[in-house]
C-alpha cells in the first residue's frame, strides 16, 4: 500500500467501541429496579403488581403504535431496546400502589406519546418522559394520585388476594378509610396551612423509615433497597456520582440551614432525605443520559438544581412532592448547562487556547 493510497481511501474514526448499547444499559437500570420493586409487590399487594404491569404493556403499546405511525422499519428493535420499558417502569414506582387501571394507561400514552415520540423518539426527548407523565397526572387527576394505602405485607392476612386485587384494579373500587394514610409530606403541608407548627404537628405524623413501612408512591419508599440499586449503577459505571450527590446535597443544605433557623416552619434534612421520591430520583432519574448535562460539572450543577428546587417546591409551594416539577425544570435548562459548561478539547485549555506544547515533548 503506497502513502497515496493511504490518504486518499477513507478510513474510520480513531475510536474504540465500549460494547455498550442502549439495550444493555437499559437492562442494567432495571436489574437495579427488580430489588425495591419486589419489595414494593410485597408491602401492597396485588394491585401494585397490576398497575406496574399495565404501566409497563402501556408504554410498549404506545411505542409500537407510534412508530408504526411514523414509518419506522426497525419497529421490533427500537421497541424492544429497553428504553419504553424503563420509562414504564420508573413511570409506576412514582405512581400511588393502588391507583386505578385507567391511570396506567393514560400515563402510558403521556409519557411515550407526548413526552418522548412527538420529539423523535429515543435520545431525542428535552423532558425526562416519565416524569412529564408523572406532573401531568399529578395536575390533571389530582385525587387518585394523591390516594395512599399503608404498607400492608403480603405475610399478613389484610391484603387483597389476586382477584380482590384485580377487581380494585379495573374497577376503581374505593379504598377503606383504615388503610389510607397521608405521607409525611403531605401531613406537614397541611398542618402547617391549618396554622399548626410542626414541633406539634409531627407528633402525630407518619413515621420516616429507611425500609419503606411507610404510605407513598409504590417504589420510592425503600430507601435502603433503591440506595443499593443506585450503588450498583455506579459501580458498573452506567451512571456517575456527580448527579445524585448534587441532589442530596441541593435538598440537605438548604434545609439543615433552614430547620436550624426555624425548626417549627422547616423539616430537617433527614425528613426530606428519606420522604418522598428523593432517592428514586437521585439515582434513577437525575441520571437520565437524554436530559443532563454532558459534563460531570454541568451534571453536578444539574443535579443541586434538582435537589433545591426540590426542597423550595416542597417547603413553599402547593405541592406536597416536588422532585418531578423539579427534574423537568432542570431539564429545560440543560442546554444552558451544555452551553456554558463545556469539556475541554484535546490540545486546548478550557478556553479553547491551543496548549503550548513543546515539539520534542
Amino acid at each position: 500500500m503506497t502513502p497515496l493510497s493511504i490518504t486518499t481511501q477513507p478510513v474510520a474514526s480513531p475510536h474504540a467501541h465500549g460494547g455498550n448499547s442502549v439495550g444493555r444499559t437499559m437492562l442494567r437500570v432495571q436489574f437495579a429496579l427488580v430489588p425495591a420493586t419486589l419489595y414494593g409487590f410485597w408491602l401492597y399487594g396485588w394491585p401494585s403488581f397490576f398497575l406496574w404491569l399495565l404501566t409497563i404493556l402501556s408504554c410498549l403499546g404506545f411505542e409500537a403504535l407510534s412508530l408504526k405511525l411514523a414509518g419506522n422499519a426497525r419497529v421490533r428493535r427500537t421497541l424492544f431496546d429497553g428504553s419504553a420499558v424503563l420509562t414504564g417502569w420508573l413511570l409506576a414506582m412514582t405512581l400511588p400502589p393502588w391507583a386505578p387501571w385507567w391511570v396506567a394507561v393514560v400515563g402510558g400514552f403521556i409519557a411515550i406519546v407526548i413526552g418522548k415520540q412527538v420529539f423523535g423518539g429515543v435520545g431525542q426527548n428535552v423532558f425526562n418522559p416519565a416524569m412529564v407523565a408523572r406532573v401531568a397526572l399529578l395536575v390533571s387527576f389530582p385525587l387518585p394520585l394523591t390516594l395512599w394505602v399503608l404498607p400492608e405485607p403480603m405475610a399478613t392476612a389484610v391484603p387483597p388476594d389476586f382477584i380482590t386485587g384485580l377487581r380494585i384494579f379495573l374497577t376503581s373500587l374505593p379504598v377503606p378509610d383504615a388503610m389510607t394514610s397521608a405521607t409525611l409530606l403531605g401531613h406537614t403541608k397541611t398542618e402547617l396551612a391549618r396554622g399548626t407548627d410542626l414541633l406539634h404537628a409531627l407528633g402525630n405524623a407518619p413515621a420516616l423509615s429507611w425500609v419503606g413501612l411507610r404510605a407513598g408512591s409504590f417504589g420510592e419508599s425503600a430507601a435502603l433497597l433503591l440506595l443499593a440499586g443506585g450503588l450498583y449503577l455506579l459501580l458498573t459505571r452506567v451512571i456517575t456520582w456527580h448527579a445524585p450527590l448534587g441532589v442530596f446535597l441541593g435538598v440537605a443544605l438548604p434545609a439543615a440551614l433552614a430547620h436550624g433557623i426555624d425548626p417549627a416552619r422547616f423539616l430537617a434534612p433527614e425528613a426530606h432525605l428519606l420522604s418522598g421520591a428523593l432517592v428514586l430520583g437521585a439515582f434513577f432519574i437525575a441520571t437520565d443520559y437524554v436530559t443532563s448535562p454532558n459534563t460531570a460539572t454541568g451534571q453536578l450543577i444539574f443535579g443541586l438544581g434538582v435537589g433545591f428546587l426540590t426542597w423550595v417546591i416542597r417547603s413553599f409551594g402547593g405541592y406536597p412532592e416536588g422532585m418531578a416539577f423539579a427534574v423537568l425544570l432542570m431539564n429545560a435548562l440543560t442546554p444552558v448547562i451544555d452551553r456554558f459548561v463545556k469539556p475541554r478539547v484535546l490540545g486546548r485549555d478550557r478556553k479553547g487556547r491551543p496548549l503550548d506544547i513543546p515539539e520534542n515533548a
